[in-house]
């Protein structure tokens, strides 16, 4: 029998119609792969055997080269469609396959706790939680009428300011990752409004071990670790102040590691629990200054380290003791370059535990110093509605000075002791996780229409801080490596009315003390007396 071949035009037309054909097939496949099945698959297999079986057999007559790669590119990109198909059936099978039992759609529970607005995951592992706090102070100051000329703050600032107006968020990343990031609009008379004040992540998956980067303030002293919107006056002791800034203070880069736990049943109020954590330290965050120019940065940051240790033990009728000891040294100053003298000062100052004017009444300058260290001693007792606290501080310079030229290295103290009495009966609760004091928690809100009128607290405090040294006798020059910081003694009396969770008034009396001679000798402090007021929102 004899084989007729096809004419070799009509034939090519054919296979290029074939070919147009199953490639039109193949793509609408594609878009239907849900809907596939195995029978049309090998259906479309069987034609594409047949097609490359028929240009075999052209290949064996003389036909144009060019014509059969042609043809045999279109069968190629057929060949690919198809497997293409195959692999999207078999995906398409194992998505099925793995999802018989759908997974539970994901669901966000929106709760307002103490009016914070407040986001959850279904699964819990992440949270998000906006923050504000909102403080607005007032201030009458009672001066003499007739200070030296030479007194330091002889006419200050009365009036009113938003001392903290913070909003932010905080929250948990996938269950082991807890995180905070607020914006400062508010200030102290020295900052632009509109900063970023604290931008932290703390990792909690080794519990009880924590370890926390970013900005933030490291767990530095019994007064520094309670959040300014508990504690019991408007501004911490001053000896504090001076000191927690030193190489911790709000906004500080730092890497912390913290711990805490219980010796015995963490459960048992008497059980004697401990708190431990370390800090490495570096400079605050760059601001901008008031001219608008960014603030100069130095030519090497500070560096040091931070440490805290504290142990709490409960007793019988509700009372319960904390002692610890708290410590700081800086291993490096800032560099503030080789056209600054001095180059790396060092320097403690503060205002007298108010923020509506920012003159600093007792100073000891810039000096220049190799390392800074600070030792704390902190001790508390509470019973019920009362709470008893207090702390002492040294602090102690290392000057950089050639042998020729070496002064003594200064040292300056500072302590307070405070008192906190609820007359509504409300306790501080004891925050174990970083050993400190919380703010009282209303039994009942302030409601006229239920006759009920939240919490009232009453509070006292006493702290010197000494930044002299050597500081000699009245009219006499300052000797050298004499520091007249001046000694500030402060005696406070508060009163605080807590509406509900997260609203309070305060009403604060202070008699200001400031003995502080300048290098001639003449006295530059004085005394005074001065009324603040303070109206608080926090959630």
């Amino acid at each position: 029998m004899t084989l007729t071949r096809p004419p070799v035009k009509r034939t090519a037309l054919v296979l290029s119609l074939a070919g147009l054909l199953l490639f039109g097939a193949s793509n609408m496949a594609l878009a239907a792969q849900a809907k596939a099945d195995d029978p049309r698959l090998q259906a479309m297999q069987q034609q594409l055997d047949d097609m490359r079986a028929q240009l075999e057999q052209l290949r064996g007559a003389a036909q144009s080269e060019q014509r059969l790669n042609a043809i045999q590119l279109q069968l190629e990109a057929m060949s690919r469609e198809l497997a293409e198909m195959k692999t999207a059936q078999t995906s398409t099978a194992t998505a099925v396959a793995t999802l018989k039992t759908p997974p539970a759609p994901t669901a966000i529970t929106t709760t307002l706790p103490n009016g914070r607005p407040t986001f959850t995951s279904a699964d819990g592992r992440f949270t998000a939680s906006i923050r504000s706090i909102v403080m607005l102070d007032a201030a009458k100051f009672y001066q003499s009428d007739n200070p030296g000329p030479a007194v330091v703050g002889r006419d200050l600032s009365e009036g009113t300011n938003f001392r903290r107006a913070r909003i932010g968020f905080e929250g948990v990343l996938f269950d082991d990752f807890d995180y905070s990031i607020f914006y400062e609009f508010g200030g102290s008379g020295g900052e632009d409004p509109g900063r970023l004040y604290d931008a932290a992540i703390t990792y909690t998956a080794f519990d009880p071990l924590q370890i926390k980067v970013g900005a933030f303030q490291p767990n530095v002293g019994l007064a520094a670790a309670a959040s300014t919107s508990e504690i019991p006056f408007m501004e911490r002791p001053s000896p504090a102040e001076v000191t927690r800034n030193v190489a911790a203070g709000d906004s500080r880069i730092a890497f912390q590691v913290s711990s805490n736990g219980a010796f015995g049943p963490n459960t048992e109020p008497s059980a004697m629990r401990w708190m431990a954590s370390a800090a490495l330290t570096g400079n605050t965050i760059s601001r901008i200054a008031g001219n608008g120019a960014a603030t100069s940065l130095p030519f090497g940051e500070q560096t040091a380290w931070v440490g805290r240790i504290a142990l709490s033990k409960g007793f019988a009728d509700d009372w319960r003791a904390h002692i610890g000891a708290n410590f700081q040294w800086v291993v490096q100053p800032n560099d503030a370059g080789v056209a600054t003298t001095p180059r790396y000062p060092a320097q403690l100052r503060d205002r007298p535990e108010q923020r509506l004017d920012s003159t600093r009444l007792i100073d000891t300058g810039g000096i220049d110093a190799k390392h800074v260290s600070v030792l704390g001693l902190e001790g508390a007792v509470s019973k019920g509605p009362m709470l008893v606290e207090a702390e002492y501080f040294q602090i102690k310079l290392d000057r950089r000075l050639t042998t020729a030229q070496r002064l003594p290295d200064p040292k300056f103290s500072g302590w307070y002791v405070q008192a906190v009495w609820s007359l509504t009966g409300e306790t501080r609760a004891y925050h174990a996780a970083d050993a400190r004091y919380r703010a009282p928690r209303p039994a009942t809100n302030f409601s006229p229409k239920a006759g009920t009128l939240g919490a009232f607290e009453l509070a006292g405090r006493y702290s010197v801080t000494d930044l002299n040294y050597r500081e000699g006798r009245l009219f006499s020059t300052a000797v050298p490596g004499a520091v007249r910081g001046g000694e500030q003694k402060i005696l406070s009396l508060g009163v605080n009315w807590y509406l509900n969770p997260v609203m309070r008034l305060m009403l604060n009396y202070q008699n200001v003390d400031v003995d502080r001679l300048s290098q001639t000798g003449v006295q530059i402090g004085q005394t005074y007396d001065a009324v603040t007021a303070r109206a608080q929102l926090n959630f």
